[in-house]
């Protein structure tokens, strides 16, 4: 999972583009890029770490131009050196930079056509300079430089490109151009600000993008929809793949997303408050003398649905545990013994909140379980006379293909498990999921009834199909293991 924004503007866009970063870190904490186009000249300044470590007073002032895009990365596959940070830059045709969110699943198929038919050489592992190469090729193919030429060749892609992605790019001598996969896996908003000198146009991962820097959001970027923004301000769009089964991921709703985030005109916040009713009502089914005494959430992601839950057991609602906020998202660790040791570093406990008391912690997912492990023997250490366990999201069984790094079975705690099972494995003295018909219920909500999501980790049903040996392929990029024994060889 990666954060993405474009700007055209019609002032200099490094300042808004690094701001648009900043709230987007949540997506990504490995790498951070800016590319910046002014006339016949392309700017880009990029490496690891955190936006605020990547880029200082100096590589800010040489990102000229009225027109860029920025990225910072989560990786969930190839290597992790320095030159996996995008974006990504060709020099053919007219010179290209591209910033990708998502997950290719047929790269090595792509690997080969761009090398052996389109004569282009990928210097990387990373699928998206694979994506940015089938780009180049189709654009060259049209011979112009035109919004309709973009279209053409972003309808070559779709046609060959497999999976959930989200993309912007820099052309030079035409603009901005992005678009989104046919599916609508991976998120994309458009918004649009005037200005003096004219009208101004972004697209980000998130609305809280647009929030932060004065746009008024139009709307998403359609499945399979490309939009052009001319260096003039000029915006055209197309529908560039033919309809396809909407289906965004449900995980973006779970924990990715701000919560003051809109996604496919649905708030983040209200899905996650509907979630926790849900689950509440649950609980309430399955242990109508429950004894709990009060509900404490695991920061951050899942304040919003621990609330509601308490609402509907009519029972106290605490916040038990200190956040270091100077520690980055557990999850998106790149190691399992990085994710372990930062857990205690994250979070401390406060006793009174804990001591004597039946405490329901509630996380928004469980996906290898050591975290959920250590905290819930924080709890007991801290004095829980019970610890039970509330996950606002079914058990995660399967691995998640477009995007987010639940790479192999053999991670997932849920993986060929009971629930009985996994409470052992936890140590909590109850552990409770949510359903999943629940989830995609609640995310939809009163608005959208019966909308379908990608809720593949959860069903292990993909919606794009997935070929023969591609699990095992990707067990050998993306395990946790293979990840430390490149790591090693750096």
């Amino acid at each position: 999972m990666c954060g993405i924004v474009g700007i055209v503007g019609q002032s200099e866009v490094a300042a808004q583009l690094y701001d648009g970063l900043t709230v987007l870190q949540h997506r990504g904490q490995d790498a951070a890029g800016i590319a910046t186009a002014e006339g016949g000249k392309l700017r880009v300044h990029k490496g690891n770490g955190l936006v605020r470590d990547v880029f200082d007073a100096e590589s800010m002032a040489e990102l000229e131009g009225h027109v860029g895009i920025a990225h910072c990365r989560y990786p969930t596959a190839g290597s992790e050196g320095s030159d996996e940070a995008q974006p990504f830059y060709v020099n053919s045709p007219y010179g290209i930079a591209l910033a990708h969110n998502g997950n290719l699943i047929n790269t090595d198929a792509l690997r080969r056509e761009v090398f052996e038919q389109d004569r282009r050489n990928v210097n990387t592992e990373s699928d998206s300079e694979v994506l940015l190469n089938v780009f180049a090729h189709e654009l060259d193919l049209q011979k112009a430089l035109t919004p309709d030429a973009a279209f053409r060749a972003i309808e070559g892609v779709n046609r060959r490109a497999k999976g959930g992605y989200a993309v912007v790019c820099t052309v030079l001598g035409l603009g901005l151009v992005a678009f989104r996969d046919p599916h609508g896996i991976r998120p994309l908003v458009l918004g649009k600000r005037a200005s003096a000198g004219g009208d101004e146009y972004i697209v980000a991962s998130e609305s809280v993008a647009l929030d932060v820097l004065g746009f008024d959001r139009l709307r998403d970027v359609a499945p399979g929809e490309g939009v052009v923004i001319t260096a003039r301000g000029e915006l055209h769009a197309r529908q560039c793949a033919p309809a396809e089964a909407h289906a965004p991921c449900i995980f973006e709703y779970v924990y990715f997303a701000r919560p003051d985030s809109m996604i496919e005109e649905i708030s983040v916040h209200k899905a996650r408050m509907r979630m926790g009713v849900t689950l509440g009502e649950k609980i309430l089914r399955e242990r109508p003398d429950h004894g709990i005494d009060v509900v404490i959430p695991i920061p951050d992601t899942s304040r919003d649905s621990a609330l509601e839950i308490a609402n509907v057991l009519n029972v106290k609602y605490r916040e038990g545990f200190i956040k270091n906020r100077y520690v980055g998202r557990t999850f998106i660790m790149p190691g399992q013994g990085e994710r372990a040791k930062s857990v205690k570093r994250k979070l401390n406990p406060i006793p009174l909140e804990f001591r004597n008391r039946v405490v329901l912690l509630v996380d928004d997912s469980i996906v290898r379980g050591t975290t959920s492990r250590q905290i819930v023997q924080m709890a007991r250490d801290a004095g829980a006379k019970k610890v039970y366990l509330a996950s606002a999201a079914p058990p995660v069984r399967y691995p998640n293909i477009y995007g987010i790094d639940m790479p192999t079975p053999e991670e997932l705690i849920a993986h060929g498990r009971t629930e009985a099972e996994i409470e052992r494995m936890i140590g909590c003295d109850w552990l409770i999921y949510q359903d999943l018909a629940d989830l995609e219920a609640a995310v939809a909500g009163p608005k959208f009834p019966g909308r379908k999501f990608d809720s593949s980790c959860f069903s292990g049903e993909y919606v794009t199909g997935v070929d023969p040996g591609y699990f095992e392929r990707i067990r050998q990029l993306r395990s946790d293991d293979a990840k430390h024994q490149r790591r090693l060889a750096l």
